[in-house]
């Protein structure tokens, strides 16, 4: 039988649909680029337009092949089950957790031939439920999943109730995936996870002494201490990446999305010794205005955000900050927006990935008063893209005559494109003969121009 996936949604979930592709396949069954006699779609539940985006999905899969089986997982899953039941194009429902399980809940479906629904309490999962080694790839990197769930429950957010609480992975389990896709030949791992600063705050203090111990951590153990929930514990995220770094065959380690409260001085000084770290962080902040940030639930104020990102600044002198902004939340006043504007300004990210409030059913946050009208949010997110655009042909500029490192991914209309250490993208002119000497390969490349209008660097590769 063919099975195809349909994934919405953040690298968490594409790594977990490679997870349950490569069971499929061990089970016999053969993936398909077009028809199917299985649909997995693998949802999202962040936005109410990612829920959309599922149910449409849904019923394109069904139009594709009326007879196919339509299986639906995922974070919508988890948090609406009956209402994706109630669809009579869907077949069988799982959960977040589940997925662990797939192909004997879709075989179970083909005895039985009715209608399964295999949705957890996952806000009482207490472990984390580990897929194995699965080689997901963008393009030549290599995403690696470490930890899942989050504890912090901002007021607009669902993803708490839609992943539980939180589960790190096994630290051996995950350098023996790292070490496995070493050998595949992938240079740079991408290491992320529901809430990655959070990683290790879960295990017991057995478990936190057995793995500094099996890693040669044997001073300096400290129990968890709630005040400081990002940074003790035994075995943390700073000690995971000490080890990866010492993975023979990876050149680059990039992280996912971090709390800004993880960046401490310690932190930064233990994680600039590590020379595989890539100088690119993204930091969630979503407003820069002290009184939106409450509202929101962040852990965090402006002047710690700041702090953070000086920090990383004075460290990594090429950094590449990014971040996560959203406009309109509820009581966002003019002034208040105004605030969160100069805040960027001084800040100057060099991408910012603009969002604008959607009610989420199930949080804090639908049921404020003073819900922002549409075309503010329009007119607030414009804004911001503006700036963001401006900060990054601004950044580009300063790399104009510089040699830069790129790992280059592609070949497309006449280009090699790839990523500098920092993430800006790359593009230098070349044959398409001469791929194997450039694909995933680490160049020196002279930056000659910037494209502004694709905000992409142009450059000519000097080795080959």
């Amino acid at each position: 039988m063919k099975v195809k996936f349909y994934t919405l949604g953040c690298k968490v979930n594409t790594y977990e649909t490679e997870a349950m592709e490569q069971q499929f396949m061990t089970y016999g069954y053969d993936l398909s680029e077009s028809n199917a006699d299985i649909y997995v779609i693998n949802t999202c539940a962040v936005t109410n337009i990612a829920e959309r985006k599922s149910r449409q999905m849904i019923r394109r899969a069904k139009e594709l092949n009326p007879k196919a089986i339509i299986v639906v997982c995922g974070c919508y899953a988890q948090t609406a089950k009956e209402e994706i039941e109630k669809m009579p194009e869907v077949d069988i429902v799982i959960g977040v957790n589940e997925k662990t399980n797939i192909v004997k809940i879709v075989e179970e479906f083909l005895n039985e031939k009715h209608g399964l629904v295999k949705v957890g309490d996952v806000m009482h999962q207490n472990n984390y439920l580990d897929f194995g080694t699965t080689t997901y790839t963008e393009l030549n990197r290599a995403v690696v999943k470490v930890q899942d769930g989050c504890d912090r429950f901002c007021s607009y957010c669902i993803i708490p109730y839609a992943r539980g609480k939180v589960r790190s992975r096994n630290p051996e389990s995950i350098l023996r995936e790292i070490a496995q896709i070493a050998q595949d030949g992938i240079k740079e791992v991408v290491i992320t996870g529901i809430h990655l600063a959070s990683f290790g705050k879960d295990f017991s203090m057995e478990d936190a002494k057995k793995y500094r111990e099996t890693f040669g951590y044997n001073q300096n153990f400290k129990p968890f201490d709630p005040k400081d929930d990002l940074h003790t514990g035994g075995f943390r995220l700073i000690e995971l990446l000490e080890q990866i770094n010492k993975v023979k065959g990876i050149e680059r380690i990039r992280l996912g999305s971090l709390e800004p409260k993880l960046i401490t001085e310690d932190f930064v000084k233990r994680l600039s010794k590590l020379e595989k770290i890539c100088p690119h962080f993204h930091l969630s902040l979503q407003s820069g205005c002290d009184k939106t940030l409450k509202e929101m639930n962040r852990r965090y104020t402006t002047e710690e955000f700041e702090n953070s990102a000086n920090l990383l600044r004075r460290v990594y002198h090429e950094v590449a900050l990014t971040t996560d902004i959203i406009v309109g939340f509820p009581n966002e006043t003019d002034e208040d927006f105004k605030k969160t504007y100069e805040f960027l300004k001084k800040i100057k990210f060099y991408k910012m990935h603009i969002f604008k409030y959607s009610p989420k059913k199930g949080t804090v946050a639908i049921k404020m008063k003073n819900q922002v009208d549409g075309k503010i949010k329009e007119e607030r997110s414009k804004k911001l893209i503006e700036l963001s655009n401006k900060n990054q042909n601004e950044y580009n500029e300063s790399y104009i005559g510089k040699n830069v490192k790129v790992l280059f991914e592609e070949y497309k209309n006449g280009y090699f494109k790839g990523h500098t250490a920092n993430y800006i993208m790359v593009n230098a002119k070349g044959k398409k003969e001469d791929e194997e000497n450039v694909i995933d390969r680490i160049l020196n490349v002279k930056i000659l121009e910037n494209d502004k209008k694709a905000i992409e660097l142009l450059g000519e590769i000097s080795d080959k």
